[in-house]
């Protein structure tokens, strides 16, 4: 049994899809033929997840006012023209503390040092909607970030195993996942090494079935959790199996070289954008993390540093710099994805877009009300909302996540630390 849970564990390793994450709009036009890619689903609910490792200056990003007349704020100017096609929240979070070290928590509302009793641990909810509905698209989802920075990287994606979804760490890759497909010798091995995999969970079924009619109830739980992670590695071995001679959309532009996380980030919406055209993914997340350095924007200080601002005004002002970028970025985004037809509404209209952070504060490290916008998805929007955050009326994020994945036709009534769905 050893043995073949090593076997396993090497299968998932080498079965597991990857993260599975100014524009170029001139260059590729809302007609473009990459509109016409096979497997396009015109229509179909998709969701993206843009986090921040570092948080937001939220007294320049919250209004004052609540409601649909709210007042445009230092960092809600770059996405004034978007205003109609999302909602600010303020007072929604998780109920969780730990400051840098809770900051995963943002999409899954569980700590990973808390999520062992839990069915589904600490997976976050682009993962779990990529296990509900990612078999639809070649890449059930795609997880965009960097391995740099403080912390060990972006950990935005979880798995219900309680293992972070390593990132697609730059537009390079990105484009060579989308566009670029194996060579023919490639594509043989990859057969190969399909049949020799399907062999190998063909033996380990075989292992446990005859097992579990020998084991206890307590050992019967423990190898039903086995069999569980063993039909995931089947269901990830079928997707592959089906896609494996399938083109990929042709590539609209050469590919893009990697500069810096700073001046990445552009390119990386973008793939982001042609990722949800083509149907490749309905699912994607981006994080930007420790390692997005303002010396690319002309300012000589660590962004870690200028996080633990203590009130200095020149590091804040550092930061809404650098903040204000970020955005800018997120408005051009949801501006691409409106100009994008997707059937007879726009790629915005089918997209969930959720901008925000696990972080409030970063100098003083507060996991509690966070900096939270919603985009498109076909949501009525135009307004700044401010949601009970005390007392048996609190409404935690996951609340929003119920709704989200209901949405895309997930039926749950929960999710993490959800106590309903948000309406």
């Amino acid at each position: 049994m050893n043995r073949r849970r090593f076997l396993l564990q090497s299968l998932s390793t080498s079965l597991a899809l990857p993260g599975l994450p100014s524009l170029m709009a001139k260059s590729v036009g809302g007609n473009s033929a990459v509109q016409a890619a096979k497997g396009a689903g015109a229509g179909a609910q998709r969701f993206v997840a843009i986090g921040n490792l570092l948080g937001y200056q939220t007294k320049s990003l919250f209004p004052t006012t609540t409601g649909r007349n709210y007042e445009k704020t230092t960092l809600l100017e770059p996405l004034w023209e978007n205003r109609n096609h999302m909602t600010v929240f303020k007072g929604l979070d998780h109920g969780v503390k730990g400051g840098h070290f809770a900051v995963h928590s943002f999409l899954s509302g569980v700590l990973n040092s808390e999520a062992q009793n839990r069915p589904d641990g600490n997976v976050s909810i682009d993962q779990y909607l990529a296990d509900e509905v990612g078999f639809e698209t070649r890449f059930p989802s795609l997880t965009v970030g960097s391995e740099g920075g403080i912390h060990g990287g972006c950990q935005i994606a979880w798995t219900k195993s309680g293992v972070r979804v390593p990132p697609i760490t730059g537009p390079a890759e990105l484009f060579e996942r989308l566009f670029i497909s194996d060579s023919q010798e490639r594509q043989a091995r990859r057969v190969q090494e399909n049949q020799v995999q399907a062999s190998i969970l063909d033996s380990v079924l075989e292992d446990a079935n005859r097992l579990s009619r020998q084991v206890n109830k307590e050992d019967k739980d423990k190898l039903d959790e086995y069999l569980t992670s063993v039909r995931d590695v089947e269901k990830r071995l079928e997707l592959r199996k089906r896609w494996a001679s399938q083109p990929k959309p042709k590539a609209p532009f050469e590919k893009p070289a990697n500069r810096n996380p700073v001046q990445d980030l552009p390119m990386l919406y973008e793939l982001i954008a042609l990722a949800l055209q083509t149907d490749s993914t309905r699912i994607a997340t981006l994080e930007i993390g420790g390692d997005f350095l303002p010396q690319d924007l002309g300012i000589d200080k660590s962004y870690h540093g200028l996080s633990h601002h203590s009130n200095d005004a020149e590091a804040i002002a550092h930061l809404i710099t650098l903040e204000k970028y970020q955005i800018e970025h997120f408005g051009k985004f949801l501006t691409r994805l409106s100009k994008m037809q997707d059937g007879d509404r726009t790629l915005l209209d089918s997209t969930a877009v959720l901008f925000g952070s696990g972080m409030s504060d970063a100098n003083s490290h507060k996991n509690t009300d966070l900096p939270i916008i919603l985009a498109g998805g076909g949501y009525k929007h135009g307004e700044f909302r401010e949601v009970p955050r005390d007392g048996i009326n609190k409404v935690p994020l996951c609340n929003l996540f119920v709704d989200i994945a209901q949405r895309m036709g997930v039926e749950t009534d929960s999710f993490g630390s959800s106590t309903g769905r948000f309406s």
